[in-house]
């Protein structure tokens, strides 16, 4: 267990926002799909990124690993010997839930105990309409699915637990040899993760027909196809820095797609209205700092961003006021829970209700934060100990779920960061 000590300091310089996990991991799963090899250029290497390597690995994906690229060689996923360990990584264990059900024979899927906890039974339920055979076991958490010929069909979920679900019946749409109908029964939250889906699939070969309102989708059977995939960068990642530069300085973050279509590039837009100035180059972006004030949000497409606008919010002059934040609470902690727990440490009146949080800011002071073991909340309070000082950040180490090299990259920009082992 690793302890951070942030003390208060002067930041400003420019950095370079590490890859997209989420496009990462989507990259890997549709080249291990296409026959023949692929080039991931430019991967976010991490522990959900490496979770998701391991997994393929076992089902007989050859990977050549190059700094900056990674040679996938897929289209031949065959049953594995052993369980598939996803360590706390959702993203792979729900997209290989959905994959395993492609391949012949059983496939054992565990979890790290943060995975454990959050939900996949209505992607389970989806894929029984389709004629799998999966099951959920608590104990231990582990996700059985019996593989086969995907015969395909029509299937429904709600759209409000997690987009996860979408995107992983979605990868897996065009093998299915009738084709594949999705319905979704609620309002899609979180669209901006379901298009980069689509995006990704497409740069793989495969289209698919999504309604204006994306409550459908219709795939027909196709073929993944090999290519090189470039990987941007990961603005949720880069919200932490960013947000840096409105509280102490001014920052400057490269390897940012302005025209992405991650939903967390809203962290630009949120800190214009908060009263940062922002200048955006063709890729990168630039934030100076400000008297922050108070705003209303909803994060039902971007949540999250939660962490890093709960901080900036309890900076600020006034009232904040989120919604759209219920989800939230199934991450790799209740978020929402965390971020009141960790600034009413601070000093911050905060109102916490199932799908509002009310911030109250004002002047942050030291404490020593429980970060729940989840990167978003180490990152987001640290942003704050560079402004109030002494702030301690427990169970550090979590950064390196998607950010490794967060502790590094604060320092470089002149963040006072000492980290203790316990």
């Amino acid at each position: 267990m690793m302890k951070a000590l942030i003390s208060r300091s002067n930041l400003s310089g420019r950095v370079t926002a590490p890859s997209s996990k989420s496009y990462t991991i989507r990259g890997l799963l549709c080249a291990a799909l296409a026959t023949g090899e692929s080039e991931i250029i430019r991967p976010l290497g991490s522990d959900d990124t490496e979770a998701s390597l391991g997994v393929l690995g076992k089902l007989g994906v050859r990977t050549r690993l190059e700094k900056d690229v990674w040679h996938i060689h897929g289209g031949s996923l065959r049953e594995p010997e052993g369980d598939l360990f996803c360590r706390d990584s959702a993203l792979t264990l729900r997209f290989m839930t959905a994959i395993a059900s492609t391949i012949p024979g059983a496939c054992h899927l565990t979890a790290g105990p943060s995975l454990a906890r959050r939900p996949i039974e209505p992607l389970l339920g989806a894929l029984r309409q389709l004629g799998v055979d999966c099951r959920f076991h608590a104990t231990p958490a582990c996700v059985e699915v019996a593989g086969r010929r995907l015969t395909g069909g029509t299937t429904s979920l709600p759209g409000n637990i997690s987009s996860q679900f979408i995107s992983a019946l979605l990868l897996i749409s065009p093998l299915a040899e009738k084709g594949m109908s999705i319905r979704v029964t609620t309002p899609l939250e979180s669209q901006p993760f379901v298009a980069m889906t689509l995006e990704c699939l497409n740069i793989f070969g495969v289209e698919v027909k999504a309604s204006e309102d994306w409550r459908h989708f219709d795939t027909a059977r196709q073929r993944y196809r090999p290519t090189r995939y470039m990987v941007e960068g990961d603005w949720s990642s880069a919200s932490y820095l960013v947000a840096l530069g409105a509280l102490g300085g001014e920052t400057t973050v490269e390897n940012l797609n302005p025209q992405s279509l991650q939903g967390d590039k809203a962290i630009v837009d949120f800190l214009k209205e908060m009263g940062a100035p922002v200048d955006i180059g063709e890729n990168s972006v630039k934030v100076g700092s400000a008297r922050l004030k108070g705003i209303k949000a909803d994060f039902t497409d971007c949540i999250d961003l939660l962490p890093t606008m709960a901080v900036l919010a309890g900076a600020a002059e006034g009232r904040s006021e989120f919604t759209g934040i219920a989800r939230a609470r199934l991450k790799e902690s209740d978020r929402v829970a965390a971020m009141r727990e960790g600034l009413e440490r601070t000093g911050i009146r905060v109102i916490e209700e199932q799908d509002r949080l009310i911030i109250e800011g004002g002047s942050p002071k030291a404490a020593v934060i429980d970060s729940k073991n989840d990167h978003r909340v180490a990152m987001a309070f640290s942003m704050l100990g560079t402004l109030a000082g002494g702030m301690v950040i427990e169970q550090a180490e979590c950064v390196s779920k998607t950010f490794p090299e967060f502790w590094d990259i604060l320092k470089s920009l002149g963040g006072s960061v000492k980290l203790d082992e316990e």
